[in-house]
């Protein structure tokens, strides 16, 4: 991950310092499908539950491998240890009868101004536009909730459906970068990227707080 992010504008002290504590106090994320709230070390066979589907697990770089109760239990421990640094979250989704049905994975670079999101969402979640709307909202909250200036985002090559909501929100495409995995495992992936200023200027709908 050396290479990301691409795109790299120092922040003063007090915006990092803004940043950081914006990450370290977020609880939970709006839908759609659902509100998200924060993965705590009780969701562990929740998560490895949804995430063993190798359908969801397999096209996504940063999952840890192998995948398993215990390196799930390692994952939510990593991203918890992240959030008090200000450096990264981990949100779950849920339906009625408790089951997760989506994740989101929030890399943070406090100094940069920069995040990165990464998540899944259960194959009957999607569709009908619930993806897109989802990924609108997210974006939009990360620029709003953590005060960030830049996002950008990775998929695999062959990962269309990744590529074709990028597009659609308005993100721009910078090429491709090696990624690699937790066990030092690397593909190669396109890179995208959005600035705050850019993204209020095509989604005027979305009024920024701040």
């Amino acid at each position: 991950m050396s290479e990301l992010p691409l795109t790299r504008n120092k922040m003063s002290r007090e915006r990092e310092a803004e940043i950081r504590t914006s990450v370290q106090s977020a609880m939970e994320v709006p839908g759609p499908p659902t509100k998200a709230r924060l993965a705590t070390q009780s969701d562990a066979q929740r998560l490895y539950d949804f995430l063993k589907d190798p359908d969801i697990h397999g096209p996504i770089y940063s999952l840890p491998r192998p995948l398993n109760m215990q390196t799930v239990g390692d994952f939510i421990a990593q991203k918890l240890e992240a959030r008090e640094k200000g450096e990264g979250l981990l949100f779950l989704r849920f339906n009625e009868e408790r089951e997760v049905i989506g994740y989101s994975d929030y890399e943070i670079w406090p100094e940069w101004g920069t995040g990165d999101l990464g998540g899944a969402l259960r194959k009957d979640q999607q569709g009908k536009g619930v993806g897109l709307r989802g990924l609108i909202t997210s974006f939009t909250w990360m620029f709003e909730a953590l005060k960030l200036e830049m996002i950008f985002a990775t998929g695999a090559l062959d990962n269309v459906r990744t590529s074709r909501m990028m597009d659609a929100v308005g993100m721009i495409h910078q090429g491709e970068v090696t990624s690699q995995r937790p066990d030092g495992t690397k593909r190669q992936s396109n890179v995208w990227e959005i600035s705050r200023t850019a993204w209020f200027d095509r989604h005027a709908d979305q009024t920024p707080k701040s």
